[in-house]
């Protein structure tokens, strides 16, 4: 039987809609939507597309790290936005991340996020290398 592992992020809307952050059951690793937040409970860089889509990254990667991956795992990306004006700052820091070993991906624009001042949130699936049992 495959070991699952939980990320939890401490995030008050795990608790309240009944999620983690990433999931891994063998060497698959499904990370939850994921948007800019500030860790404080706001938005993090409010209007800024490229600096809210590295943010993102970033807190994805630390759930990566905490289930023995990284960012070099994804092997696909879904970024769901408000605006497709700010296409190109999305692009450009998911170019920056991914250049080297780019998985596949999308871009969907949505009507709008929890939060007004959230331009994108992220989800990805990875692959990540075996660990022991």
């Amino acid at each position: 039987m495959t070991k699952m592992q939980r990320v939890l992020s401490g995030s008050p809307w795990e608790a309240k809609v009944g999620y983690c952050r990433a999931v891994r059951s063998g060497n698959q690793i499904f990370i939850s939507g994921t948007a800019p937040s500030d860790g404080q409970g706001g938005t993090f860089a409010p209007g800024d597309a490229y600096a809210q889509t590295k943010r993102c990254f970033e807190i994805i990667e630390s759930a990566l790290q905490e289930l023995g991956a990284d960012l070099s795992h994804i092997v696909r990306t879904r970024l769901y936005i408000t605006d497709f004006d700010y296409w190109e700052d999305f692009a450009r820091a998911h170019q920056e991340l991914f250049g080297d070993h780019p998985p596949a991906s999308c871009m969907v624009a949505i009507a709008g996020l929890v939060n007004p001042d959230m331009l994108i949130e992220v989800e990805a699936d990875a692959i990540a290398p075996d660990v022991a049992d």
